[in-house]
């Protein structure tokens, strides 16, 4: 099966298990951020949570321009993970304890997701590592969710540091063994001068990374 079979279908019960669970669609605090996700009326001055789904993208995007830019070959998973859909991140329970899987929101996110790809791969190349990409977050620490960029397995890794833990030989294996978790939003925390970062996701990848540069 592939990644993004995988990744829809795992969408598909995050969907349902808030319906069952709560008897509507999961929420997110969008900033201001539009998205096909949303459903019904949304007003970009609003600070308040909407309701969303994952929607599949009209046209797929990919990373060539990564490639290009850092003369490197990335594993073909990086496209059908990010590249097929729009959605907040999703929240699952596993072997591993609580985590999330990070998604791309608009094509604003992607793009922003692109520049955090690359400096996430200048770093592994800076340290001397081999070459990852990262797809989330496991727990409340550390540690990376990151896919091996040569064989497409799944690992945990601490930012400096080379993976650790492999959890699943494929990124197709590793969604499949992952169930939803149904969670309150997370209203994103406003950082000095007002800013807050979109989605919440990236203000915690920024801190992990923001820490491991005061280390080095």
């Amino acid at each position: 099966m592939s990644c993004s079979t995988s990744l829809d279908q795992f969408s598909n019960r995050y969907i349902q298990a808030y319906q069952d669970t709560l008897g509507e669609l999961p929420r997110f605090y969008p900033l201001g951020q539009g998205s096909s996700c949303i459903e019904g009326q949304y007003d970009l001055e609003s600070d308040e949570a909407v309701f969303w789904q994952t929607v599949k993208r009209k046209s797929t995007a990919d990373f060539s321009n990564v490639e290009h830019a850092l003369e490197l070959k990335l594993h073909d998973d990086i496209n059908d993970f990010y590249g097929h859909f729009f959605s907040a991140s999703l929240y699952f329970d596993s072997n591993w304890g609580e985590g999330e899987l990070l998604q791309v929101w608009n094509q604003q996110d992607f793009e922003s997701l692109q520049q955090n790809i690359i400096g996430h791969l200048m770093m592994k190349k800076k340290l001397k590592q081999a070459p990852t990409w990262f797809i989330g977050v496991l727990g409340d620490g550390d540690n990376m969710l990151t896919v091996d960029n040569e064989d497409g397995s799944v690992w945990i890794e601490v930012p400096g540091n080379k993976p650790h833990e492999k959890l699943a030989d494929s990124l197709a294996e590793f969604i499949d063994s992952l169930t939803p978790r149904v969670t309150p939003a997370i209203e994103p925390v406003e950082e000095d001068h007002g800013h807050v970062p979109h989605p919440g996701i990236w203000q915690r990848m920024k801190m992990m990374w923001n820490d491991l540069l005061k280390r080095k």
